[in-house]
């Protein structure tokens, strides 16, 4: 079985290779991955290679795959298996193995033969004896690969915990008709998690109130919610209802006294202000989405009473530490949990949410791309705003741009290639790159520059022409020369299209110059 993967060699040597996978035997299953999701954990396995606790310390002898949020189809399925799983059934992998002995092996860090961004995985039987390989019955496999994260928060809702005072039973998760607070919460996995508590069918908030310092991201956030962002003071905020939850997005960007306002929101309720118990407007859950010392302090004055601190941000600072109310956590209860990553039952039950349509984790996306991108826009991952990336293994953005002119009808193409340049140039600015066309240089123009944060792309066209020419021509010309001094990747591209064929009939990439090695591509 032959796969095209990308493998971890060592910290950000990250090189995308055919790959000889074993067949499924009697023992194993072989699944075709559709689509993969990308993580921030799967930048640090990327970033650091064998700096990162999970990772082996031979990957550049023995490299591993990564990336763990995956759907996909079984292509191949052992004896072993075949009264449990069949030929093109629909499936997840639920990444944290969980072997006895072998717990930080997980997927994405450690395996050779499972991954993420691969066309491909061979499954040994051990995943199947750990319950880790998953059915899904939904609609699109996208969703299915965003089950992972939303495990995560479906774990995190199950980790808070309450009891009443004097008693020692505890009550696992929210409280159920609460208040619950998110502070950064207007990335992806923020997004998750107003999903899960608007619309997810075990407990859910009466009010959510969201917070961000960054405006254009907490109005889109409203946005995908359908609230309107309104300005208010020197604020922005949105109020409304989702599906019975009370929602409210506020930025506390430049606020004086961001504890004081956030507390408003729940003044309305005191019954009693004066009861020693009252915290003036607490919250009975918080859910803390960066690790910020500023902002861990202030959940110390946000708790309600028995109120729970979930920090969920993953700090990378081995020795992160802020100021808390000890007093509080004595005589108001209050107490602070954290979790990393679901079992199971979390993932399980994510994967059967989504599929029955309760949640709607399509709110976390915003950028897809294709197999070759998905090593820079993991590396990308920190620079680059945003929420998921969402990443179609057996495509490439030249390949979806192919399908694309296949789809205009015949009698109202031109054959001249101004009219594919024209194309090209509104499908790149469509989808938010940053793309010039008729680059003036030194010795002439370049059809189109395409640039992002990390690398900058040269095209050259031809009509009727070939790829292998319209390469020649860059280099000849030097079109790509006065971009090597930027401290980006440069690469040239020359793409041919037929206009019998009306299409994109070759292309020929080539990497230019690379300031600091990021990744290879290997054929």
């Amino acid at each position: 079985m032959n796969a095209k993967a990308w493998r971890l060699y060592g910290a950000k040597d990250a090189r995308l290779e055919d790959v000889e996978l074993e067949n499924a035997g009697d023992d194993g299953v072989v699944v075709e991955i559709v689509t993969n999701t990308i993580c921030l954990s799967d930048y640090k396995a990327v970033a650091l290679g064998t700096g990162h606790k999970r990772v082996p310390k031979d990957i550049a002898e023995n490299p591993t795959m990564f990336g763990h949020e995956v759907s996909g189809i079984v292509r191949e399925v052992g004896s072993r298996w075949a009264s449990q799983f069949r030929v093109g059934q629909r499936v997840c992998i639920q990444p944290a193995f969980n072997i006895p002995g072998h717990e930080l092996e997980t997927m994405g860090y450690a395996w050779h033969s499972v991954g993420g961004e691969t066309t491909h995985v061979y499954l040994p039987s051990v995943i199947m004896e750990m319950g880790c390989l998953l059915p899904y019955d939904g609609d699109a496999f996208f969703k299915c690969s965003l089950a992972e994260p939303i495990s995560c928060i479906v774990s995190a809702f199950r980790t808070n915990y309450h009891h009443a005072f004097g008693s020692h039973e505890h009550e696992i998760g929210i409280v159920k008709g609460g208040t619950m607070l998110l502070l950064a919460g207007c990335g992806a996995m923020g997004l998750g998690c107003i999903d899960i508590a608007c619309h997810g069918p075990e407990k859910r908030p009466r009010r959510l109130v969201v917070t961000d310092i960054d405006d254009a991201r907490l109005a889109r956030a409203a946005r995908v919610f359908g609230l309107s962002a309104r300005a208010d003071g020197a604020s922005l905020r949105a109020d409304g209802e989702v599906n019975g939850v009370e929602l409210h997005f506020v930025s506390t960007r430049g606020m004086a006294d961001p504890v004081a306002a956030l507390k408003a929101y729940n003044l309305a309720d005191e019954d009693d202000a004066s009861n020693p118990t009252s915290t003036g407007g607490g919250y009975d859950d918080i859910f803390l989405f960066a690790p910020v010392p500023a902002l861990i302090t202030q959940c110390s004055d946000l708790l309600s009473f028995g109120g729970c601190l979930n920090f969920f941000a993953g700090p990378t600072d081995q020795k992160l530490s802020a100021p808390f109310n000890f007093y509080n956590i004595h005589y108001m209860m209050h107490h602070i949990v954290a979790n990393s990553g679901g079992d199971v039952k979390d993932m399980a039950d994510s994967v059967d949410w989504i599929g029955r349509g309760y949640l709607h984790p399509e709110v976390m996306i915003t950028h897809v791309g294709g197999l070759p991108s998905a090593a820079q826009a993991t590396l990308d991952l920190p620079t680059v705003p945003g929420g998921k990336r969402l990443v179609y293994t057996h495509v490439d953005m030249l390949d979806a741009l192919s399908c694309f002119f296949a789809n205009i009808p015949a009698n109202i193409t031109v054959k001249r290639e101004k009219y594919y340049q024209t194309l090209f140039y509104a499908v790149f600015v469509l989808i938010g790159a940053r793309t010039h066309a008729e680059c003036w240089t030194n010795r002439g123009r370049v059809d189109a520059v395409v640039e992002t944060p990390c690398g900058i792309y040269v095209f050259e066209f031809k009509l009727n022409g070939t790829a292998s020419a319209a390469l020649a021509q860059i280099k000849e010309k030097g079109y790509h020369e006065k971009y090597l001094r930027n401290g980006r990747k440069v690469t040239l591209a020359g793409v041919a299209f037929d206009a019998e064929m009306r299409n994109l009939s070759d292309r020929q990439i080539e990497v230019a110059a690379d300031t600091g090695r990021i990744c290879a591509c290997v054929p």
